[in-house]
């Protein structure tokens, strides 16, 4: 149940942002606008990338969030969602990471696309997208909530842009012809210690699949993917919290290895 907020998309947004602002995680924003509404949810989400877009910001593409079980079960729901990414989340592998641009922080591996082509059909599956994707390549996503102690439900991911935080891209760019993004193997370590491991499958049974899903959702919003876009499908495995500096490192069969460093402010 939502409350009787006469503008509950900006009393969530404010609640949101003002979080972000003072690096102060928040309560849940469900009490605003519900924990299942999503209507409610990417309204939020929309308004707070009006707003980053206001201050500078240039989108670069989509996340997909929510698609393995195994990240399901550790934040307590059962569908994917997607959040936009922005060109200042992007960190090279060269450069470490100050955990002071984090409030909590949890990372996982991942496969990205980069598109060729824009998507605006809305019949997209799995087979025919993988044509409009210029490469594939390894990817971690440092996943963060402004909600105080991951105390989400969908609602509140989605309307913290899918609980978005960094993400890190590795060097091999591969076409799709010399990769099967369902067969991709990962494992993950932390400071040379394993981590975390998974396959493909785990992201919505393919990530080509999550990449069609995506595409369609968007499209459905209003905003279809475009040409240059980055698109993170899903983790293939479960997420490991970051709250010391550590080294991660993660290596996917067929796309190469990827890795970052976090310091201590």
């Amino acid at each position: 149940m939502t409350t009787g907020t006469a503008d509950p998309v900006a009393a969530a947004s404010r609640r949101l942002r003002t979080a972000a602002w003072t690096r102060t995680p928040c309560p849940p924003v469900r009490d605003l606008i519900g924990p299942d509404d999503e209507t409610l949810a990417y309204a939020v989400q929309h308004r707070l990338t009006e707003a980053r877009i206001r201050d500078g910001g240039r989108a670069v593409g989509r996340k997909v969030g929510l698609t393995s079980t195994a990240v399901q079960r550790q934040l307590g729901v059962d569908r994917p969602d997607f959040g936009m990414l922005f060109e200042d989340m992007a960190c090279p592998q060269a450069e470490a990471i100050s955990l002071d641009r984090l409030l909590q922080p949890r990372i996982e591996a991942e496969v990205a696309f980069v598109l060729a082509d824009d998507v605006t059909d809305a019949g997209v599956t799995a087979v025919t997208v993988r044509k409009r994707v210029a490469y594939a390549v390894a990817a971690l996503e440092i996943v963060d909530s402004r909600i105080a102690g991951w105390d989400i439900s969908f609602a509140d991911t989605v309307a913290d842009n899918g609980s978005s935080g960094l993400f890190v891209l590795g060097a091999d760019r591969v076409p799709l012809g010399a990769v099967e993004p369902v067969a991709v193997r990962m494992t993950m370590s932390v400071d040379g210690v394993p981590a975390s491991a998974g396959t493909g499958e785990a992201c919505l049974g393919d990530p080509l699949e999550a990449l069609a899903w995506l595409a369609r959702t968007a499209l459905a919003h209003g905003d279809p993917l475009r040409a240059g876009d980055v698109v993170l499908s899903g983790a293939l495995g479960p997420m490991v919290p970051v709250t010391h500096a550590m080294h991660v490192r993660a290596h996917l069969t067929g796309l190469g290895s990827v890795e970052t460093t976090f310091t201590t402010p």
